[in-house]
Parts: C-alpha cells; structure tokens; sequence
C-alpha cells in the first residue's frame, strides 16, 4: 500500500478515506527489456520490470538464486576478530552465553549458534547458555533483566555472542564488560549514530559505515550463520578442529525461515534469495522433525513448502510466543531431535497461535472504531491508543489499518513500567516512519523519550500523561513529509491477466520466479469477473468462498478477510466485479487446481 499525489487532503472526503483503488505498478522498461533479451518471458520480464527499479546488476543472480553469490563473511567488519574471539572460547573450554532477540530471526539464530556449538564445534551443552528476553518484561536486546540474568549464571559466561540485537545497547555491554565478560555482537539493525557500541569487544553488522559487505540487507540469521562459518575456518586453521570437519550448510534451513519471516529484501538481494531458495530445498527433504511435524501439522496438501508458508504459517506460529509468553518453546520446538517431541511443543505454539488471533481480532475492531473519527478529520497519521491492549500485538494491528486505510499507523498500549505506553508503528512507502519519529522527538523531546526503528516499522515509548502531546508532534512531523498528498489505500497490480491465461501453467510460469517476500511481492493481477456463486467461509464467516467468470472460464476464488462485523458484503451474486487476484495452487487430495486469491474486489456499473 502507498500513496500517491492527488488533491490535498481537505479535498478529501470523510465517506472516501477507505475506498481502495487498483492501479498498475510502475514498471522499470530497462528491465523488462533486459529481461526478454536474458530469455524471459513477457509476463516473467513484466514481474522483474516492476520489482527492481533502476537495478543494473545481473538478473541472473535473481532468477537463479545460487550459494555462489553469497559473500564471503570476511568482508564484514571486526569479523575476523569476533570470531577468534569465539574460536579461543571454543578451544579453551570457556563458558559461553548465546543472546538472541525473541522473534523468528532471533530464534533461528539461537539454534545457527547452538548446533554449530554443540555438534561441529564439540562445546558441550553444559557450558552453553541460553538467553533470550522475554518480549513484555524484558524488551528488545540486551536488555538490563537479561544482563542480571547473565550475571546471576554460575558459572559465568566469559563470553557473550548476541544474534538479531545489540547495535544500540552500549550501556548494558559496559555492564557486563565491566563484569568481565566480553560480548560479541552479530546484528543486522542499524546502528545509533555515535556508531558501533564501544564496549563490544566485536561488532559484526553489515550495516557499518565501515563494513564493506556488500549486501546490507541480510538477516539477522544471515549474520549469525556468517560469524560461524567464519569461526569454524578459524577453528581449522588453528588446529582444534579437522579441515574434514562438515560445513554449515545444513542451517540453512533455518536461515531460510528467518529471512522470510523477517521481511528483509528479496528483491534485489542475491544473498537472500540464495540462502531462500537453498533453504527451501533442505527444508522440504523433511529431514528434521520441526519441518515433519509442521506438515503434519499443515496437511500432506501443503507440501512442498514455499516462501509463503514459512511467512504466513511457521513464522506467525513462533512470533505468537514471543508475543504472549517466552519464546523458550519455539526454541526448543526447533531444536527437537524426536517427531513426539516436537509435535509437543508445536502445539503450545498453536495453542498461543490461535490466542493471537483471538487478541488481534478483538483489538483490530476496537482500533478500527478509535480510528473513524481520525479519518473523518483527514488526518494523515492515526494514533490509536488501547488502554486494554496487549503490546504483542501492536504492529499487527497497526499494519491491518495501514492495509484498510493507506495512511501510517501507531497502535500504543500500556507499558510495563508505570504511566508509560508502548507503541508500534506501520508506515507507507510515501513515509519514512523512522525519519517521522525523530522529527517527532525534535518538536517534543519529553513526549517521545524512547523510540526506533526503519522507514517502513518503528517502535516507541511515551508517557501516558504526554499523549496529545506526542500525537500534535507525531501529525506535524507526518504533514511535513508527506505535504498535501491524498492518503488513500492503493492495490499496486501487474496488469491484467486474460482468461486463457488463468491456468496452471501461468502459474508455473511465475512461480519459477520465485522465492516472493518483501520487495519482491508475489505477483497480482487485475481482471473484470461476474460473480456467479459465493458463500461466507472460515470459523468466524468473514471469507468468503466465490466462482468467477471471464469469457466462459470460470475459476474458484478464496477471499480472506472480505466480510467485517457490521459492514455489508463488499460484492453480491451477479455482480459484474473487478477484482484484483493472485495465483495460487489448490491441493487436495493429491490433486491440483488453480484458485484466485482475491485481494480487492469493487463492484462495476452494467
């Protein structure tokens, strides 16, 4: 969703702040010809042509994702030393604390380490210690529970590798530092702008000012599989370990699901679509019994798996721990060596899952009530607060009215710490979140005394007594980038599909293209359909199931979301519609068809 220059927002109606508009992508036209010239076909060169904009690099990178395109970790600063740091930790039997973020990059992070640990490097597991926060007491990163955690370990690590955090956590590194314990940090975010944390004995982040790797888009997965690699040439080179012994390849299955769940570029990464593609492919060899017990758990129909399923199905299930409980279950569903096992903690994470859904749900509503009179005042932010909310669930809901409404989101809910609220944020492409909050801060520093985050996300903390004032600083700062452009939301498509092309090959077509995620968004079509059946589907009714016509084809189409509690069905049976779709592959039974996965549909004049 974006924006884009119309009329100015008092031109804008109250009655017309939520009707989506479809319209082309832009597309690149040296692109699309580069990408007929390199063999593609037209639709393929259309796709690339609206996802790489004034990408002049090889395409074959990106439609052959390959492990040779990976760069090799040295390039990335302080390295090298980080990871003879570990090797002597590793050598001389030293205690080790491995520290991740509690989400799905920090996690498949945590078992990258633990495993190269434990059954390549020869650590024993009684010497390795796990630390991961607990998202509502402890917050993001090093956080001050975790340093006393830490400290409070006997034995004492000596050491502290962190994964997916720690860039901007100077004070509790000093702490620990101060203790006697050195700590290596392994990120992806960026870093403050005094730089790299002075106390680390090592900071590996591919997004120093001073790190020449040349991909700065990679996960935080990605840095920690790069750190280990690297430690186990150092490990060779010096003896302690056999030139024999076997490389990291095999986790990068786990990298994979990090990388997509974290929604890092797949467009014109080469690495991220490499270690995807590669990690797909381990992944559906259905060797370790996290991934069997998730088909299991899925459907025989759901295999292979693709880039979507570890989006929307394996990395909503781990984050929904972290959201609502301690992460530690995801962990070890992930690391479980047994199917019975893994089945075991896969349902805690179902189990929480489903609780997710529930709290975002009744939040979603609540938000989407809070927000009307916002809209109908053409506001060009909205600032929800839900005295009752859980902040697990904040940047969920806030991307839910970004996706409705086409305009930046702050969802804020109670903090821990008292008469203090904590908020996510969603923006558009028009927006950058981040550069809003800082701008936000200079207005009215005591309003917004904590916040962080990228163009698209960002997080923040302000005092519940400073609330209007943060709201006052947070629309001005909106207005002065965005000036006097419509808000609207928009359904960006690559043009119209025929009927003759709604087909299982159309699809195989695109999906060779594949892996899709952020920045490289699976590819939507437009057409004009009649409705000849539809039905409400799912445990709550709100889908809706449909048959759609185009000149004598009639396709099966799946709607998710369409029906919201007290609004009319968007379309009706004998609606001459159009619609915006995607392509997908309906599996039962061993059996395939095509199915539409409808995005926006609006009703057309006879």
């Amino acid at each position: 969703m974006s924006t884009v220059p119309a009329t100015t927002l008092a031109d804008q109606t109250s009655h017309d702040y939520a009707r989506c508009r479809i319209q082309p992508r832009p597309r690149d036209e040296n692109v699309y010809r580069r990408g007929l010239a390199a063999g593609l076909s037209e639709l393929q060169a259309r796709i690339l042509a609206g996802r790489l904009p004034g990408h002049d690099g090889p395409l074959e990178a990106l439609t052959a994702p390959a492990l040779r395109y990976l760069s090799h970790p040295e390039q990335l600063c302080d390295a090298r030393r980080g990871a003879e740091r570990i090797a002597r930790a590793v050598s001389e039997g030293e205690h080790i604390g491995i520290l991740t973020d509690y989400d799905v990059d920090g996690i498949t992070s945590h078992v990258v380490m633990l495993r190269s640990m434990t059954e390549l490097f020869g650590v024993p597991s009684a010497k390795l210690h796990s630390l991961i926060g607990h998202r509502i007491n402890d917050g993001y990163g090093i956080s001050l529970p975790l340093v006393e955690r830490t400290l409070a370990l006997k034995p004492r690590p000596s050491l502290v590798i962190t994964a997916d955090c720690g860039s901007s956590d100077e004070p509790r590194i000093a702490r620990l530092r101060e203790a006697g314990i050195d700590v290596v940090v392994t990120d992806h975010h960026a870093l403050p702008i005094e730089g790299p944390p002075a106390s680390a004995y090592a900071t590996i982040n591919p997004t120093r000012s001073d790190c020449g790797y040349p991909d700065k888009t990679i996960a935080g997965c990605m840095v920690a599989w790069l750190m280990m690699s690297l430690t186990r040439s150092v490990l060779i080179e010096q003896g302690v370990l056999s030139s024999s012994t076997p490389k990291l390849s095999p986790w990068l299955s786990y990298v994979a699901l990090g990388t997509v769940a974290d929604c890092v570029s797949l467009g014109a990464s080469a690495a991220n679509r490499a270690v995807v593609t590669y990690g797909l492919r381990l992944i559906n060899r259905m060797e370790a019994a996290c991934w069997r017990v998730m088909a299991e758990r899925l459907g025989a129909d759901s295999v292979p798996f693709n880039a979507e399923t570890l989006a929307f199905q394996m990395g909503p299930r781990i984050n929904a721990r972290s959201r609502l409980d301690d992460p530690y279950a995801a962990l070890h569903y992930m690391l479980a060596a047994e199917d019975g096992v893994a089945r075991q903690h896969l349902q805690v994470l179902d189990d929480d899952n489903q609780a997710r859904k529930a709290l975002e749900a009744d939040m979603v509503e609540s938000a989407r009530a809070l927000a009307k009179p916002q809209l109908a005042d053409n506001l060009p932010a909205l600032v929800i607060h839900l005295p009752e909310g859980h902040a697990g669930v904040q940047g969920i809901v806030a991307s839910r009215l970004v996706q409705s409404y086409g305009r930046p989101a702050l969802v804020l809910t109670p903090a821990t710490a008292p008469d203090m609220l904590t908020g996510s944020g969603r923006s558009i492409e028009a927006l950058h979140l981040r550069d809003a909050l800082q701008r936000a801060h200079e207005l009215s520093p005591s309003s917004l005394p904590r916040f962080g985050g990228h163009r698209g996300a960002a997080g923040v903390g302000v005092p519940l007594a400073e609330l209007e004032s943060f709201r006052h600083a947070f629309l001005q700062a909106v207005r002065e980038q965005l000036g006097e452009r419509e808000l609207f939301p928009i359904v960006w498509t690559d043009g119209s599909l025929s009927a003759s092309q709604l087909t299982l090959a159309t699809l195989d077509e695109l999906e060779a293209l594949a892996p899709y995620g952020r920045e490289f968004d699976a590819p939507l079509f437009e057409a004009e359909f009649f409705v000849e059946q539809l039905r409400p589907v799912g445990a709550e009714g709100n889908h809706l199931m449909l048959e759609l016509s185009c000149d004598a084809v009639v396709s099966r189409a799946i709607w998710f979301r369409a029906l919201n509690p007290g609004e009319a069905a968007p379309v009706s049976l004998g609606d001459r519609i159009r619609c915006a779709f995607k392509l997908s592959r309906n599996r039962w039974k061993g059996r395939e068809s095509l199915q539409l996965m409808v995005e926006h549909a609006e009703r057309l004049t006879a």
